[in-house]
């Protein structure tokens, strides 16, 4: 994880998006949520969509390792906030926003009171495969039952690139979150046309896929 440090550092912050994403605004109704409900967002960054939550009248709840991430977020887009600590973590607090700084795998359910949903951009995909699972054990673990997630995830020939982001498919959805949560993929498309770093690297297809998942008891 230092080297997600050094990218910030560095400003080699490539999968920071500036617009708000496309996918988000299709398929956000999918979450069935209400004014004043409150939505977790995993490894944000300075994520805009992050703003989208917020004018849909959301609390956003975040995690990110970076501080320089959470200063950036609330600097550029020029909104007050205050900074605490909290069981080993930072927070970065505004109007009807928190953002916990430190390692995703710190948090508990205490953290995660009353959320609803989980949004998760650039979270799994920004893992390798070896932490992939650990990190869906671990968000079963601290949110609530009938909890929806708004996944949103790349599939390509994992061979022709270095990640991140790394290749997720179906297939490893499924055995990823089969068992604690009911899924349904609203939508996979071949998307290379518009991911000209992945055209330069020479990688033959860019599937993008969204999937709504919500645990259940088991």
């Amino acid at each position: 994880m230092t080297d997600w440090h050094k990218r910030w550092e560095n400003n080699k912050i490539g999968w920071h998006a500036e617009q708000i994403n496309s996918q988000l605004i299709e398929y956000f109704s999918k979450l069935n949520l209400v004014t004043g409900d409150k939505i977790f967002v995993p490894l944000c960054g300075k994520s805009l969509d992050m703003l989208y939550l917020l004018q849909k009248g959301l609390k956003v709840v975040g995690v990110e390792m970076s501080e320089i991430a959470a200063e950036q977020f609330f600097s550029e887009n020029k909104l007050e906030y205050s900074v605490s600590k909290i069981d080993g973590l930072k927070l970065y607090e505004g109007k009807g926003i928190q953002i916990f700084c430190g390692d995703f795998f710190t948090l508990n359910p205490r953290h995660l009171v009353n959320v609803k949903a989980v949004y998760d951009r650039a979270s799994l995909i920004a893992l390798d495969k070896a932490l992939r699972q650990k990190y869906v054990n671990h968000l079963n673990d601290i949110i609530s039952i009938d909890v929806k997630i708004l996944l949103l995830t790349l599939n390509y020939p994992q061979h022709q690139r270095i990640g991140p982001p790394f290749a997720v498919s179906k297939s490893e959805v499924d055995s990823l979150y089969g068992g604690s949560f009911q899924c349904q993929k609203l939508e996979n498309i071949n998307d290379i046309d518009n991911e000209p770093m992945f055209l330069l690297e020479g990688v033959d297809f860019v599937e993008k896929a969204v999937y709504c998942l919500q645990k259940v008891r088991v």
